[in-house]
């Protein structure tokens, strides 16, 4: 969600390569694209829709009333929707127990588009207290690891719950000190968004020259440099270049 779709779009055309295309819900919303495939969306509707400026993760469901009653009896919160949407499709805004806000979407999904693959979004991470107790949660609500068609599976690995899809991971679940009333954004429990460029200090070059401010110093683990930035209106991501080996051969566009 942000204040000014146009802004946005040229700010994430510099930093990340993406191009944009009007989306089936209006006026208000574009899809970005990169390499033919659509990685992200954008709407303008901050303003409207009273809530904040954020990169804001929407999982697909098969029924988002299910969904909405699901998260309100595991004490989860509801915000917004569901609704429905001209160009099809319903959605919802909500939160989980600790406060962390997502989506869940029932709708038509690009058949090309995949969080982790080709030129989507690397991962989503998950920033909350008790990483199996969000496992649970989002397991239930969202039926992970059930053995639905399509679905995922979920392991525990060094401390943190990863979430793969073909043998891909495409979300982390950390726990850790994080504070649900906290002044700070990017201490509270919140889902986290990644974005892969082929040139990081290029990629923080323009963000900064377009009004972007970096929020943490560049960070390594041998196989990744990342560094964490507010957009020009104050949305928080991560930049990651791939430094390590190069990744297998993927299916689709890279």
């Amino acid at each position: 969600m942000a204040r000014d779709l146009e802004a946005s779009q040229r700010f994430y055309a510099a930093v990340v390569g993406w191009s944009f295309r009007r989306a089936r819900l209006g006026s208000a919303f574009s899809v970005a694209v990169l390499d033919g495939v659509p990685v992200a969306g954008i709407g303008a509707l901050a303003t409207d829709l009273a809530v904040a400026v954020a990169w804001t993760p929407y999982f697909a469901v098969d029924d988002v009333d299910v969904a909405a009653a699901r998260i309100r009896e595991r004490v989860g919160t509801v915000a917004v929707g569901p609704v429905s949407f001209p160009g099809g499709g319903r959605a919802a805004l909500v939160a989980d127990p600790d406060g962390a806000v997502f989506g869940v979407w029932q709708g038509p999904v690009s058949s090309g588009w995949r969080v982790g693959k080709g030129p989507a979004p690397a991962w989503l991470e998950l920033r909350t207290r008790n990483a199996f107790d969000a496992a649970l949660f989002y397991g239930e609500v969202l039926e992970w690891a059930t053995g639905r068609e399509g679905c995922c599976e979920v392991s525990y690995e060094e401390e943190r719950v990863v979430l793969r899809q073909g043998g891909e991971p495409v979300a982390r679940l950390d726990g850790g000190p994080v504070e649900p009333g906290a002044y700070a954004p990017h201490t509270r429990p919140r889902w986290h968004v990644h974005f892969r460029v082929a040139d990081l200090d290029s990629a923080v070059e323009s963000a900064l020259d377009l009004g972007g401010r970096a929020v943490s110093v560049v960070t390594s683990d041998g196989t990744e440099r990342s560094l964490l930035l507010r957009d020009p209106d104050g949305a928080l991501f991560t930049l990651t270049e791939r430094v390590g080996p190069p990744a297998p051969e993927e299916d689709g566009p890279r």
